[in-house]
């Protein structure tokens, strides 16, 4: 689905408009998103090749120059040269929820220790929430935190 930027130009959402300089304003949008598009599925999740009749380019580079081709690209990626950062902040992202509040400092052995818990069972959702639930920032919860 293509949009008017305001300067009569259509364009898919994310994709930057011509001749913009991804360091305008810091550059702080350009630097947490993948150079490049993963505009493989519609806006009601069907997969697809083309948009309007164009070829659809799903290669990307991420801000350290790791190129990757398409979603399936980017997941290999994802799970070989950035294993350790993915599972990491998964299992920030699953204590965060399971807490009901963000990760903090005194946390990180307990993220530690659920990575190498779900490791053993290659991180198998049932192992991580289980790790999760079995790790002392959620067992020792306050009361005002549940």
């Amino acid at each position: 689905m293509r949009h008017h930027d305001g300067n009569g130009e259509r364009r898919l959402p994310n994709e930057r408009p011509l001749g913009r300089d991804p360091t305008e304003s810091g550059g702080t949008y350009y630097r947490l998103l993948p150079e490049g598009r993963l505009e493989n599925y519609d806006g009601v999740g069907r997969w697809r090749t083309q948009d309007a009749g164009a070829e659809i380019d799903a290669s990307g580079r991420l801000p350290d120059g790791a190129e990757f081709q398409g979603p399936a690209g980017l997941s290999q990626l994802l799970l070989t040269k950035y294993r350790d950062d993915f599972v990491r902040t998964a299992t920030e992202k699953l204590l965060t929820y399971a807490l009901g509040r963000g990760v903090e400092y005194d946390d990180y052995a307990a993220i530690r220790a659920i990575d190498r818990e779900a490791a053993r069972d290659n991180y198998r959702i049932s192992s991580w929430i289980l790790a999760i639930v079995n790790s002392t920032p959620f067992r020792m919860r306050r009361a005002s935190d549940s």
